[in-house]
């Protein structure tokens, strides 16, 4: 019963907690890594870690804990094979890796985000980590496709090097803000589809996410009048 209490207190902080880590992991640590500096991917497993620790916080799920654990052990796994010999295996082990977190993290981001009750500070910030998670997924099934056809992207080559997880995050996030810079561009058609799915959440989800919001807020303050 404790512990259910100290989840209830933590779980909408650990939004906020969890949204600076991946900000971390996608605009710093994966940019520094493009430049060769090795010791960071290092630090990409202790965020990895803390992000286990916070979907246990929000979501209070075994599963979804032991779906992040799955997707921690595959990274080391992955590290460990990238440093003995890289290949499409250890690239693979990645990509997997962070589809498992980032639609687990999703799942149990938008539930609480989107939970019966008052319009947090917080919540606001889990909503905005929903729409980077969602870039998350999109990233790692890019590589999923890229890895199976080295043509299937314009002027981005998906193999094993530092600077892919920066270039497959800047592709997401110009797909999904559909920015459209025309420096890298589908050519395989699941890796098209894909972009399209992308695009389109990305002008729903900001519409979809206010009324969704003010409803709450609605309902909130009805109960308490």
């Amino acid at each position: 019963m404790k512990i259910d209490q100290l989840r209830e207190r933590w779980a909408d902080p650990a939004l906020t907690v969890l949204t600076v880590l991946l900000v971390i992991m996608m605009f710093v640590i994966s940019p520094l890594q493009a430049l060769g500096l090795f010791a960071f991917q290092v630090s990409e497993l202790v965020l990895a870690l803390l992000l286990v620790v916070g979907i246990f916080v929000i979501s209070g799920s075994p599963v979804a804990v032991a779906g992040m654990l799955i997707a921690l052990v595959m990274i080391v796994t992955g590290a460990i094979l990238r440093i003995r010999s890289p290949s499409i295996l250890d690239l693979n082990l990645f990509a997997g890796s962070w589809f498992i977190v980032g639609t687990t993290m999703a799942w149990a981001v938008a539930r609480q985000t989107f939970a019966p009750g008052r319009v947090t500070y917080h919540r606001v910030i889990g909503a905005i980590l929903l729409y980077l998670t969602v870039a998350v997924i999109f990233s790692a099934l890019y590589v999923f496709i890229g890895s199976l056809d080295p043509a299937a992207f314009v002027s981005m080559k998906v193999e094993d090097s530092p600077r892919l997880a920066s270039d497959v995050i800047y592709f997401s996030f110009a797909t999904m803000t559909t920015t459209g810079y025309g420096d890298v561009a589908p050519l395989h058609p699941v890796a098209r589809s894909l972009c399209n799915m992308e695009a389109i959440f990305g002008q729903l989800y900001p519409a979809t996410l206010l009324a969704r919001l003010v409803t709450l807020e609605i309902e909130h303050r009805r109960q308490d009048s």
